[in-house]
């Protein structure tokens, strides 16, 4: 990197610690300052927070690896999750909000009744709030390796002999932090990688633990700024290298041939006999997973927000800018890549075929960017390591301060009541250990990649009942053990018995169906949550659904409840195929197949406006 590209990073670095140093005094007035900005934020800027979240450093990398392994349609896998995020916005976002709880866990307490509330709550802090967050941050730091070893040759930069101190102590630990690809030794590479994540951790920790998510918010804001701009530049400066979005279609056709351009720009599945897993993939993977009503970061976002306006709002903009905004822009420069750094049919038989093509994003910027633009594209993939890690140290400590040391330790153990200094605190300590977790995931990555495919599983065993006890009186804290209970058998089980990346719609297909039937039948053979937590629920969250006792005990209408969750999943679909429609229609025209004309397109992107209507006046009414 030249002078002029390490200035525009260090300008980024400067700000984003004043940031969370300017949110320092409200941030230590209490936990609802700290972990909920004080319960004030305003849709937009909550919804591009949550943007910035998910821009992490490696989905990039991972648009372009999917685009040369198996085409456009691939990216499906991550659009339908647009879906689960539109769902939580129209239905459960204001839910969150209402509940005035801090953190997911927290719920458990506030939706259910009987003595295992305490045990189930802890146990849900612990695995998101550790198990979760760990094995996420671990792959974020991950990440951060590829881009070092390209941007950040700190042998070639800092005095010999602090350097030599430095390498000779990473040598005595005998840790490995290289990923092949540096153009030098893995000694060297390891050295580096080790001083950038230190680095980086120790930036990212000046202003997320000193600010709490108001900090984390203002500079995400920045963060997702400079992470479109970034990306919107490498793509502009890619088309005019290779002559323009119709220059760049008929580059590939000429380098691949027209069927295997067709095949790697189409939308959907050219394979014989993918189709069907494809639809299976698609119909419950963004339903069935750990965060189908939003539970995480995403619903810390809704419950931070100055109303339930502002709620729905957040969780649209994010919805729209990830799926919308964001992909247009990467499927160029996937596709673009496909140009730059062309491939063989020999090539793809190779194992590291896909770790290489995802790679070639870090080398077009490296090899392809001036000066200034690469500085810029650079501080884009810092901002957007920055802004996933500050978000999982923030939701992670939220576990372990309210639900494990204020909730168990001082009021069910110590039997008293925490300050707010002391929760504060511990708050930014416990960042520290959430931190200190990811760290060691990352430096054992290795090991855990079975459990991270359990954890999949998981997630698909569980979601269910998340989503139906927002919907469904009925279900009850049984209900919820049982789920989690069946999903941690059953994982293991699946993985035995389809063990093949071609089987995976199988195992998800099977998750769904014994999971959620069995949680069902528990949850109409055991004893019903007691009517009075129930009523206070619903009287303080409103849900929506079938509610018909305590609807009836609360003095409403129980087919009215019914009839406001037709009206909601009414607008999520209006909504979602708005979304897709206008995704599909815009790719198209900027990237079309060789074998496609412009009507298709233009009649896509018009029933994306003509379903407009549907869904924004229910997005923008004050409650509903």
């Amino acid at each position: 990197m030249a002078g002029w590209d390490l200035l525009i990073l260090l300008a980024f670095v400067a700000w984003s610690v004043t940031l969370g140093l300017r949110a320092r005094r409200r941030a230590s007035r209490g936990l609802d300052e700290y972990y909920l900005a004080g319960r004030k934020v305003r849709g937009f800027r909550a919804g591009i927070s949550m943007a910035a979240t998910q821009f992490a450093a490696d989905t990039p990398l991972l648009f372009s690896g999917l685009i040369a392994v198996a085409g456009v349609y691939a990216l499906w896998r991550l659009w339908v999750y647009g879906l689960a995020f539109l769902l939580m916005g129209f239905l459960f976002a204001a839910f969150w909000r209402r509940a005035r709880v801090l953190t997911d866990a927290e719920l458990v307490e506030v939706r259910y009744s009987g003595p295992w509330r305490l045990p189930l709550r802890l146990t849900k802090a612990v695995y998101f709030g550790l198990v979760i967050n760990s094995a996420v941050l671990g792959f974020v730091l991950l990440a951060m390796l590829q881009i070092s070893e390209i941007f950040f040759p700190w042998h070639a930069w800092l005095p010999g002999a602090p350097y030599a101190a430095i390498a000779g102590g990473v040598a005595s630990l005998g840790i490995e932090l290289s990923t092949g690809a540096a153009p030098y030794a893995a000694g060297l590479a390891t050295t580096n990688n080790l001083i950038s994540i230190v680095l980086l951790l120790v930036f990212v920790g000046l202003y997320s633990t000193t600010g709490g998510l108001r900090g984390v918010i203002a500079s995400d804001l920045l963060q997702f700024g400079l992470a479109m701009g970034g990306s919107i530049a490498f793509a502009v400066l890619l088309l005019w290298e290779v002559g323009g979005p119709a220059a760049l279609v008929d580059r590939v056709v000429g380098l691949y041939g027209a069927d295997t351009a067709a095949r790697m720009l189409s939308f959907t599945p050219s394979v014989e006999g993918a189709l069907m897993p494809f639809l299976v993939i698609m119909g419950l993977q963004w339903l069935f997973q750990m965060n189908s009503d939003g539970t995480g970061y995403l619903a810390q976002r809704c419950m931070a927000c100055a109303s339930d306006r502002d709620a729905r709002i957040a969780a649209t903009v994010f919805t729209w800018v990830q799926i919308l905004g964001r992909s247009l822009v990467w499927l160029v420069i996937g596709v673009g890549l496909l140009v730059l750094y062309p491939f063989t049919p020999a090539d793809t038989t190779e194992a590291t075929f896909a770790a290489s093509r995802e790679r070639t994003f870090l080398v077009g910027v490296a090899e392809h960017l001036p000066v200034g633009f690469r500085g810029l594209m650079v501080t884009a993939l810092v901002a957007a390591l920055a802004s996933t890690i500050d978000t999982h140290l923030n939701w992670g400590s939220s576990y372990l301060t309210n639900d494990v040391y204020k909730r168990f330790v001082c009021q069910s153990w110590l039997k008293r009541e925490a300050t707010s200094a002391e929760l504060v605190f511990v708050a930014r300590s416990a960042s520290v250990l959430v931190l200190l977790a990811g760290c060691l995931v990352a430096a054992n990555l290795d090991s855990i990649a079975q459990g991270w495919r359990i954890s999949l599983l998981f997630g698909a065993g569980i979601g269910a009942v998340l989503i139906l006890r927002w919907v469904w009186e009925r279900i009850n804290i049984q209900a919820e053990f049982a789920a989690m209970a069946i999903a941690i058998v059953a994982g293991p089980i699946l993985l035995w018995a389809f063990p093949a990346d071609e089987s995976e719609w199988l195992r998800l297909g099977a998750m769904v169906v014994v999971s959620t039937g069995g949680t069902v039948v528990v949850a109409l053979a055991s004893r019903r949550t007691d009517p009075e937590v129930l009523l206070a629920f619903y009287r303080s969250v409103r849900p929506v659904g079938f509610w018909g006792h305590t609807a009836r005990a609360a003095g409403d209408d129980p087919a009215t409840v019914r009839s406001a969750l037709g009206a909601t999943l009414l607008g999520t679909v209006a909504c979602a195929a708005s979304l897709f429609l206008a995704l599909v229609g815009v790719a198209k025209l900027i990237l079309p197949r060789p074998d496609e004309g412009v009507l298709l397109p233009i009649l896509a992107i018009l029933g994306a406006a003509l379903l407009t209507p549907l869904w924004w006046r229910r997005l923008t009414a004050p409650e509903c």
